[in-house]
């Protein structure tokens, strides 16, 4: 299944949370899409809730099935911790992320782009793979030529605040994960236990 780029509006009704991270999806109609409106959704099986739950977090990052499958295999050979929260560490450690949490973007999405067009570095060197994993202390900047873009002077602008693992000197626009995230510091709008138990049925 390849990555899903069409409108999100909908996709986050459905799912109940912002895919974009701006909560305006859900400001307009805080309920699924659909003709018989707010009272139209029926009670989820057990699946129906992992599967769910799978799609929220899969979507929220933008990652297609292969990908998302693969870092959840990943997360799984980590020896310390737990699965579910392995995932979602690395999950928050993607260069696109990174990006989205220092403000440099408005939404993932954006993000991606940045990074795909070769706007970010990575400790000097540029780096156009959103999926790449960024460690502990490695800094993150935009290119000198990239500094003025109107993208990232907005979204600086528009920032309420960052995350506490993170740095960021507004300066010279760059930044660091100075150490990995808690999960209490990490998305609450979805429940990882679930997407364990998804996996768990299809081994």
């Amino acid at each position: 299944m390849s990555r899903y780029t069409g409108p999100s509006w909908k996709r986050s009704r459905r799912l109940g949370i912002s895919l974009s991270g701006t909560g305006k999806e859900l400001n307009r109609r805080p309920y699924a899409p659909g003709q018989h409106g707010p009272n139209s959704r029926r009670k989820l099986s057990e699946y129906g809730q992992q599967l769910q739950e799978k799609q929220k977090l899969r979507f929220m990052y933008g990652l297609n099935e292969r990908q998302f499958s693969n870092l959840f295999k990943k997360a799984g050979k980590i020896k310390e911790g737990k699965h579910g929260v392995n995932f979602l560490v690395l999950l928050e450690r993607r260069l696109d992320n990174v990006v989205y949490r220092l403000g440099l973007a408005n939404t993932r999405r954006q993000a991606r782009q940045l990074v795909n067009h070769g706007h970010i570095t990575v400790d000097g060197q540029r780096v156009d793979i959103p999926s790449y994993e960024v460690e502990v202390g490695q800094v993150i900047s935009v290119r000198e030529k990239s500094k003025d873009l109107v993208i990232i002077k907005s979204s600086l602008e528009g920032l309420f605040g960052r995350p506490e693992y993170l740095t960021f000197d507004e300066d010279k626009l760059e930044g660091s994960l100075n150490r990995l995230p808690l999960r209490e510091e990490l998305t609450q709008d979805v429940d990882e236990s679930f997407i364990v138990e998804y996996y768990n049925t299809l081994s």
